[in-house]
């Protein structure tokens, strides 16, 4: 018999469905007839006739026709709303899709695996498990140290042993001893209890990222989690079944116990819950929409679930995988830049980084070889003045390898601590299955990746910093000899006046936004909790530095490009072209003004979905491959992972380059 789940001003019921030729009016009132009979003034309504209503479907908000049948309309198990007219939204109500969720409209459940043992997830799984390219197994040897791990948490009950956290209570209530019979609610009502965060839900990637890395950690085999309850994660996981996690409420020690009580509460069937097919709904209802059941936590599963790093950490592997993306980026658009303004390739020379070697730095020149490098790619441009009385650029140009390439660095080091930090312990206390002991200690404690985080933040946004002056140069006539604002009949038309104020906007405000957040410190839980690592704000301002680099250097793409119009018909180095024609795929010249917004978010998105790097990076690999012998001997094999990670992309076969 179908059945669909249906919200009625804030309530959720279910109703069963005998004939599927039923029609969606008839849905909708059957669902407002059992609203009205649950409440004890009739909802405020005189009978069910009496009441307009429209259904709309959760997943995507589309509205339904009243006479068509469920048959056609709906798919069983559907979720929907029924919208009483003259209401606004009832308060509570979620909006049925969260932010960004647009990526989720093509969703098809993953067929691929990846295989998590505790040691051995990287930053870019992470990510893609986010995506939700991906389900999630177990490997066998994980399973058994989760079966272990289990077993002295079921010793420790059998011998009534006095543990933290097992048999007694949290935080302040550390010495209050728990009976046996009471274990099981005292996890629940920890979970309940510290289901306290603030804030919109996280979008579903980094919900999905914040579910996966926290299997993984408990894949490791010191939380005690049973395994009959760690495959019940994973299923809820693999169904994309997604908890109500508040952004805020974290101060990263002990742990990030809000926003993963939050991630549990969803699990054991209560709070919202999403999945791409039902949008917001109760908790039970989406799991029993999947097939699946609310958890029931035995003794220590409450704490194993909500004690760790895993908010900080997943939102840091974002941060730490767009700002890989968008640095190798910055050389391309800074490139493009430097021949738009008739800038010379001295400066990179291969001599000059070689007496500073650092590793950005170096990478950072030979990329900008590898683009502008006029015997292996012929430039116009760069033939044009090739015997002006210039000397040397501004720094904005001249000191690119430098500037960017501590980026480089700041990223790799960032990377390093991140990756340690997804494949660790963090629970309190630990299980030491091999000693049949639990120990506690302070791996819960955020500070190493609030650290890494706030460097990050510091580091990347001085790829916008530098990116807004090289803007100003480029729209600035005394500097660049281009129109003023590179556009025809200035005056009637402004151009790229205030796309560059955008940019210095956004630059200012990551100035503010790079305040390090570790450096505070508020003392939580009665003073049992006396220094904490505010790492949820560290990683959540780190995500918002990133793309705000990201728009800046769209925002230089977007002038660039203009630059190159009115240098025509010289034509720049081939890679560069094809950057150029990229971003006239999508944006077309600027001939008078127009609305400009949209133009700055689809190059936004073509930096974003890495569309830049995929153009330029055969060029760059093939101009390797050819100049091997002036390379670093580990640059070549760094390099060729990171490009092999991308989607294959075959090398030019022409030497049109």
């Amino acid at each position: 018999m179908p059945r669909y789940t249906v919200h009625v001003r804030g309530e959720w019921l279910a109703v069963p469905c005998r004939d599927a030729q039923l029609t969606v009016g008839w849905l909708g009132r059957e669902a407002v007839r059992r609203y009205i009979k649950n409440k004890p003034d009739n909802g405020g309504f005189a009978s069910v006739d009496a009441v307009s209503f429209l259904v709309r479907r959760c997943k995507g908000l589309g509205l339904l026709d009243h006479e068509d049948t469920l048959e056609v309309a709906l798919e069983d198990n559907e979720f929907v709303e029924v919208v009483i007219e003259g209401d606004a939204m009832s308060p509570d109500f979620i909006p049925s899709q969260p932010e960004g969720v647009y990526l989720y409209s093509k969703y098809r459940e993953p067929e691929k695996c990846i295989d998590l043992d505790g040691d051995s997830l990287t930053t870019e799984d992470l990510v893609n498990l986010g995506k939700g390219h991906y389900k999630i197994k177990l490997t066998p040897s994980a399973e058994k140290k989760v079966q272990k791990s289990r077993e002295v948490i079921d010793s420790i009950i059998k011998e009534k042993t006095v543990v933290y956290g097992i048999t007694t209570g949290f935080g302040k209530f550390a010495r209050t001893i728990i009976p046996i019979n009471k274990l099981e609610e005292l996890q629940v009502n920890l979970v309940r209890s510290h289901s306290s965060g603030v804030g919109k839900p996280l979008i579903p990637e980094r919900c999905r990222m914040l579910l996966a890395l926290r299997i993984n950690v408990l894949a490791k085999g010191y939380s005690g989690i049973s395994l009959e309850t760690l495959k019940q994660v994973i299923e809820v996981f693999n169904a994309s079944c997604l908890p109500y996690v508040p952004e805020k409420g974290t101060v990263g020690a002990s742990g990030d116990l809000a926003p993963l009580s939050h991630l549990a509460l969803g699990l054991i069937g209560e709070g919202k819950m999403w999945s791409p097919k039902s949008g917001w709904a109760d908790a039970k209802y989406v799991l029993k929409a999947h097939g699946l059941k609310p958890i029931v936590l035995k003794p220590k599963e409450g704490l194993a679930l909500i004690n760790g790093t895993q908010m900080v950490t997943s939102l840091g592997c974002e941060a730490v995988e767009r700002a890989s993306a968008v640095a190798r980026q910055a050389d391309i658009v800074a490139a493009l830049t430097l021949e738009v303004l008739k800038g010379t390739t001295k400066a990179f020379d291969t001599d000059i980084h070689a007496v500073r070697p650092h590793r950005g730095q170096i990478d950072v020149a030979f990329r900008f070889r590898s683009l502008l490098d006029s015997d292996h790619h012929p430039s116009e441009i760069a033939e044009s003045h090739r015997f002006c009385d210039r000397v040397q650029d501004a720094y904005t140009l001249r000191c690119c390898p430098q500037v960017h390439g501590v980026v480089n660095d700041t990223i790799a080091f960032v990377k390093n601590i991140i990756t340690t930090e997804i494949n660790s312990a963090t629970d309190n206390p630990m299980v030491f299955a091999s000693r049949g002991e639990t120990i506690s200690g302070g791996n819960f404690h955020g500070e190493y990746p609030a650290k890494a985080l706030d460097y990050l933040a510091i580091g990347v946004h001085e790829l916008a910093a530098i990116s807004e002056r090289r803007i100003e140069r480029l729209c600035n006539p005394s500097l660049s000899e281009l129109p003023a604002f590179l556009v025809a009949e200035g005056g009637l038309n402004s151009g790229f006046m205030i796309a560059h104020c955008t940019a210095a906007a956004l630059v200012s405000e990551n100035k503010a936004l790079c305040h390090p957040a570790s450096v505070d410190s508020l003392s939580t839980s009665a003073a049992t909790e006396d220094h904490v690592s505010m790492g949820g704000w560290a990683a959540r301002k780190a995500l918002r530095v990133i793309e705000h680099v990201e728009q800046v250097l769209a925002i230089e793409l977007l002038v660039a490009c203009q630059g190159i119009e009115f240098l025509r018909p010289l034509r720049t180095t081939t890679p560069l072209e094809k950057v150029y024609d990229l971003v006239r795929s999508v944006v077309r010249p600027w001939i008078k003004d127009r609305f400009m917004a949209p133009d700055i978010e689809a190059v936004h998105r073509l930096l974003v979905d890495q569309k830049i790097w995929d153009v330029a990076a055969p060029y760059i690999e093939k101009y390797r491959i050819e100049h091997i012998p002036e390379s670093r001997p580990v640059s070549p094999t760094a390099f060729k992972l990171e490009f092999l990670q991308k989607k294959s992309t075959k090398l030019p076969e022409s030497d049109d380059l």
